[in-house]
């Protein structure tokens, strides 16, 4: 039976946005993880640990994000697990999200001036302890616009989970379209949500670019 869109179908809408957030959280929190150690890592003193996170680097931000996804659904599905949409989801966005974040991060630790790396030096720091109170402190100042500005990105991409039947923003706009034939209206209203939810990350990943001086390290 064809309905019209209302109410209801745009709490549906609502609620499906929800899910957007709630697979945006934990993906960027678990790429966040993995990054951080990749970033580290593409600076290490050991070529072959420096080789090893720019091949992993390289190979995730060549292949199409859909490709990982498939991967981790269907593929990890034909060998006997059973994976549900979301895990498979925040697997697959979490690894797209620790390549770009790796880089990122790595981008801000070298905009370091290396006299700060000489002068924890020149106090017999660890190379442990020059990350935490001297290197660190000041690469997050340069990498927090950056990162809410990936953000963005992020939530953009979880629309591409709907293959794997997962219900988040776009899927619940083809789900109400499919049953209302009404796609001005309610991918406009999927559009419009998608719009309140980046455009004020765009905006603060600019404002924390002016406030925090990034580029900046003095």
């Amino acid at each position: 039976m064809i309905t019209s869109f209302g109410w209801p179908e745009f709490m549906f809408l609502v609620r499906a946005t929800g899910w957007t957030l709630v697979l945006t959280a934990i993906a960027f929190a678990l790429g966040s993880l993995v990054g951080g150690v990749f970033a580290i890592l593409r600076l290490a003193r050991a070529r072959a640990l420096r080789q090893a996170a720019a091949v992993y680097i390289i190979v995730i931000q060549s292949i199409p994000v859909l490709m990982v996804l498939f991967l981790s659904y269907y593929g990890l599905s034909l060998m006997g697990f059973d994976v549900p949409p979301l895990l498979a989801a925040s697997l697959s966005l979490a690894i797209y999200v620790s390549a770009y974040l790796a880089e990122i991060w790595r981008g801000s630790i070298e905009a370091v001036p290396f006299q700060q790396w000489e002068a924890s030096s020149s106090l017999a720091m660890t190379r442990a302890q020059q990350y935490r109170y001297v290197i660190l402190p000041q690469a997050l100042r340069i990498s927090v616009p950056p990162t809410v500005g990936f953000l963005v990105q992020l939530v953009k991409n979880t629309s591409i989970v709907s293959v794997v039947g997962f219900v988040e923003l776009s899927r619940a706009g083809q789900l109400i379209n499919n049953a209302t034939f009404q796609p001005f209206e309610v991918f406009g209203s999927v559009a419009i949500i998608y719009f309140l939810i980046c455009f004020p990350l765009s905006r603060l990943s600019k404002h924390l670019e002016k406030v925090l001086h990034a580029g900046r390290t003095d």
